[in-house]
């Protein structure tokens, strides 16, 4: 698979440096949360198509997690002001797309994180950030 990098990060400099035996990745799942399934039939296919998409990591042997996220008006930011813990219902900020979910794998390289994400049944309509996890504490 052929990639541009437009002059960024590779995927394969410090994560893979630090793993000989591959790289978790992070897959975080944006999308418009206003544009949901509404019949029971669209709402069973599209369970249907990420239990596929779950059973495909399984089988590739990257799964390591996944989970949706409940919609951003659910959501609680935290920040914290001259000592201070300051709560706000929702996001910290609006925007087009909203986190609705993640999976963590493991492979071998970001070729294949790029792979296995374009998978992802919200890549057809939202986007996929791709984003290898810092392991502390490797021997």
């Amino acid at each position: 698979m052929e990639r541009a990098t437009q002059g960024r990060w590779s995927g394969r400099g410090a994560a893979a440096e630090q793993k000989e035996d591959g790289v978790q990745y992070i897959f975080l799942i944006y999308g418009d949360e206003s544009e949901g399934s509404s019949s029971p039939d669209e709402m069973a296919k599209s369970m249907q198509e990420w239990g596929d998409y779950t059973q495909y990591l399984k089988d590739k042997g990257y799964h390591l997690a996944g989970e949706a996220l409940y919609p951003t008006h659910d959501a609680t930011t935290v920040r914290v002001r001259d000592g201070k813990t300051i709560t706000t219902d929702g996001p910290f900020a609006e925007t087009k797309e909203q986190l609705g979910g993640y999976y963590m794998i493991d492979c071998d390289n970001l070729d294949q994180a790029i792979d296995a994400a374009s998978r992802i049944p919200a890549a057809r309509g939202g986007t996929i950030e791709v984003r290898p996890i810092m392991e502390y504490g490797q021997s």
